[in-house]
């Protein structure tokens, strides 16, 4: 509670005076990818996020040759290990998998290098597991910049497409129009699968103290679950690295305004609404999903205090 009461108080003292920290307008890609590989390593959401989206999306490709994710949530390529050893076991044969990979950063130079660097990762997995792999990595500013020749999409007999979004689409909010085009692009791709992972709260919310009491429940759950995690128990270095990820984030969302103001989380009902508008239709991750996420969450909280619900084909 004394950290994620210090959080909050040092963000609105920064919105009060508006004062802009350094380290946090200074920081590189690379600083960026390491808080965020800290907090995957010692809070296991992010582990949730990532097998639940994997089965979603080899249910969706199992009876294909060739699987082609367009990932808009790359930065350390964490989700993509267990995929590859997911697909060795496919029982029609192991598909080639074609990963392209989005990342975005005002220091283009850095992110190209990095997303190159991550890439190369599951490349020697892949060559180790005997499954044939190519990966793109695309640099935007934002993904409401991506087009779909960038992307590079074969025909549907070549290839079976999934977009996938790990905490990610919330971040364009600001942008007038920007999530409206995004899911039009997604749509044009006419992917046979969509995945994507979203907190269930409302961060954006225009009165100002609404936001705030959700935000303040919902950073206290976060942090009780970074620190009580049975299955990780992370050193004192890794959790003061992982809570820096969430404190950044409480900065940006109480601190920050306009475009500037990018942690924007919507609900499940929320989210549903914009899809639907646009045209997709929700499909069910089925009842193994939901069996093995339980079995998931019980490694990591030892079955105390947290659950996973299943709601209209959804999980959380």
């Amino acid at each position: 509670m004394k950290r994620v009461s210090a959080y909050f108080a040092g963000a609105l003292y920064h919105k009060i005076h508006r004062l802009i920290p350094q380290d946090i307008v200074e920081s590189s890609y690379s600083t960026n990818q390491l808080l965020h590989l800290s907090f995957y390593e010692s809070c296991p959401l992010l582990k949730f996020a990532h097998f639940t989206a994997n089965q979603s999306i080899l249910n969706a490709c199992a009876d294909s040759k060739r699987v082609h994710v367009i990932d808009f949530s790359l930065n350390q390529g964490s989700q993509w290990p267990t995929f590859l050893q997911a697909l060795t076991l496919c029982p029609g044969g192991q598909p080639v998998f074609w990963l392209t990979g989005i990342g975005g950063h005002s220091q283009p130079d850095d992110t190209t290098d990095a997303l190159q660097e991550v890439g190369g990762k599951p490349a020697q997995l892949a060559e180790s597991m005997g499954v044939e792999f190519e990966f793109r990595g695309l640099v935007v500013h934002t993904l409401a910049d991506l087009d779909s020749p960038m992307l590079n999409i074969r025909p549907r007999n070549v290839e079976s497409v999934a977009v996938n979004s790990v905490f990610k689409l919330h971040h364009i909010f600001s942008i007038p129009g920007a999530i409206e085009k995004v899911l039009d692009l997604i749509k044009q791709i006419d992917p046979k699968n969509v995945t994507i992972s979203k907190h269930e709260v409302n961060h954006n919310e225009s009165v100002f103290m609404n936001m705030i009491k959700e935000a303040w429940h919902y950073y206290s759950t976060m942090f009780d679950l970074l620190e009580n995690s049975e299955g990780t128990k992370p050193s004192t270095i890794d959790l003061e690295i992982a809570a820096q990820h969430l404190g950044r984030e409480i900065y940006n969302l109480v601190a920050c305004e306009g475009t500037k103001r990018v942690v924007r989380h919507e609900t499940f009902g929320q989210w549903r609404v914009r899809f639907n508008s646009a045209g997709f239709n929700l499909v069910s991750l089925g009842s193994n999903t939901y069996r093995h996420t339980n079995t998931l969450l019980t490694l990591y909280t030892n079955g105390k205090r947290y659950r996973v619900e299943e709601k209209d084909g959804c999980l959380m």
